[in-house]
């Protein structure tokens, strides 16, 4: 992944990442195999680098942290979920406009 913007998470950095941070974060769930996931990756490029630094963007592979897609309840790829304050408000699942995912995380 060529985008710094993206914070790759696992168990070890998602309560930093995610659940402790004060603020809007995108999670991108994927996986390498996932045509639709390919499809929607130079999406969340784009927006994590629209976004700046007010807003993070975050991916994690379903395959390598198999628990937290648990956790998370993700039952199909791609699935994009939003945190508020450390906190799931909202999900997408599929591939989706853009324009839809940088209104959901500007009206968090």
């Amino acid at each position: 992944m060529s985008n710094e913007k993206i914070i790759n998470i696992n168990m070890e950095n998602f309560e930093t990442e995610i659940l402790s941070y004060n603020g809007a974060v995108m999670v991108d769930f994927w996986a390498d195999w996932c045509g639709p996931c390919k499809s929607l990756a130079p999406t969340i490029d784009q927006i994590a680098l629209e976004l700046g630094n007010d807003m993070k963007v975050c991916k994690i592979n379903v395959d390598e942290n198999q628990s937290l897609a648990q956790q998370f309840r993700v039952m199909s790829i791609p699935t994009v979920v939003f945190f508020k304050n450390g906190e799931a408000v909202n999900r997408f699942v599929g591939v989706r406009e853009k324009s839809e995912y940088l209104d959901t995380m500007k009206n968090l």
